[in-house]
């Protein structure tokens, strides 16, 4: 089971700055870039997963491993890191540090899930879903490169650092479909480059919060989230892919009309449903015209009704219950996603900022409120299996 100890760790992301050795115009934080990484990794993805090489979940648990991963070794510059990762004998080391560290917090998820984040990093990089996170990470810390550069485009090893960047994308796109997709297309360039514009948006915009998030990094926040309860419930691999990526893309919409907070939306009758037509209308002009159209009704699956179970029955989808699924439809040919408990995810993901908020001293009384009003929400909640009253008595 999920514990808070490992919720804690992993927003622990949130704090960590990058390129924190560079003129920056804002803060990028670790917790944005590995959420941009997994949009990239999804977009690539989407071009090899006919591949018998390719697997979903080991991309997706992949991103988890390595988020994690950064979390303890936090701000070794590259150039060492691949230094120490070209000597097995020191990176192994280095993982079982890594392994020691998180074992506490890791270990109630179960011995299968802690062999896998060892095996991960023991295992060869030569993998169609390593080389997917690979061109993922690769393309996402060159988007925020360019940031730094348009800054300080003559500033102490700028020309380096953006030929090696250069030359490692260039070895990605030679491996990598979805690479030469982005070189050649700029509507497919211009979508990840709307994905990354997410973490210009500040969750909770309207007050002084410790440490200010984004809508970017609380999207990865809510997809591990539901990643790894769809784990604890036993979810066939379909619905793990389904509920971890309705978590990543359920507020891509905010990229088109901003993050308007809960309260607003509830202050007139109505409203919500407004915002979400004009969300979709905006998402049908701007956005879908970027996608290819092969997976087109994936992603608005993943942002549209993004919090309703659904199945797919006979090529429709059908709405259901999250029990129903897991007694009748929890197979991959049954597409199964899990609205309900991304919608918990993503509160408890909510209920976690205003908690560290106030223990950072930021009294708000509308921190105040959410907690208690999420926490109640959730205290003798059981959606699919999961016991969300117990994850909140552990707060």
């Amino acid at each position: 089971m999920i514990r808070k100890s490992l919720i804690m760790k992993i927003f622990d992301a949130a704090y960590m700055q990058r390129w924190n050795d560079r003129l920056r115009p804002i803060e990028l934080t670790e917790l944005d870039k590995q959420a941009h990484k997994m949009f990239i990794a999804y977009f690539i993805g989407k071009f090899e997963e006919t591949s018998h090489e390719f697997n979903w979940l080991e991309v997706i648990e992949g991103g988890i491993f390595e988020l994690l991963q950064r979390i303890i070794i936090t701000d070794i510059k590259p150039p060492v890191f691949y230094k120490i990762k070209s000597d097995a004998d020191k990176y192994r080391k280095l993982n079982e540090f890594v392994f020691t560290e998180l074992k506490t917090f890791i270990s109630p998820l179960g011995d299968s899930f802690c062999r896998r984040f060892k095996d991960y990093f023991l295992a060869t990089d030569d993998t169609l879903s390593k080389k997917v996170l690979g061109a993922a990470h690769i393309y996402a810390s060159k988007w925020e490169f360019d940031i730094i550069e348009r800054l300080s485009p003559e500033g102490y090893e700028i020309k380096e650092i953006k030929e090696d960047f250069v030359n490692r994308i260039e070895v990605y796109s030679s491996r990598l479909e979805g690479m030469r997709q982005l070189a050649t297309h700029s509507s497919y360039r211009n979508f990840i480059d709307l994905c990354g514009h997410l973490r210009f948006q500040s969750r909770w915009a309207q007050l002084h919060r410790i440490p200010k998030t984004s809508v970017l990094g609380h999207s990865l926040f809510v997809a591990i989230l539901s990643y790894l309860f769809s784990l604890e419930m036993g979810a066939c691999p379909r619905r793990c892919f389904n509920n971890f990526f309705t978590g990543l893309f359920h507020d891509l919409p905010e990229v088109l009309t901003r993050d308007i907070i809960s309260p607003v939306k509830r202050s007139i009758e109505g409203l919500s449903d407004l915002i979400k037509e004009y969300e979709k209308e905006q998402m049908e002009r701007v956005l879908y015209p970027m996608i290819p159209k092969e997976y087109l009704h994936e992603i608005k699956m993943f942002a549209e009704n993004e919090f309703s179970n659904v199945v797919t029955i006979n090529g429709k989808h059908e709405n259901t219950t999250c029990e129903d699924i897991n007694h009748k439809y929890n197979y991959n040919e049954c597409n199964p996603r899990d609205g309900k408990l991304v919608k918990a995810a993503d509160e408890l993901a909510a209920y976690v900022e205003a908690r560290v908020a106030i223990e950072n001293g930021c009294l708000s009384e509308e921190f105040q409120r959410a907690k208690w009003t999420i926490k109640n929400k959730y205290e003798t909640s059981n959606i699919g299996g999961i016991d969300f009253g117990e994850i909140y008595a552990d707060f």
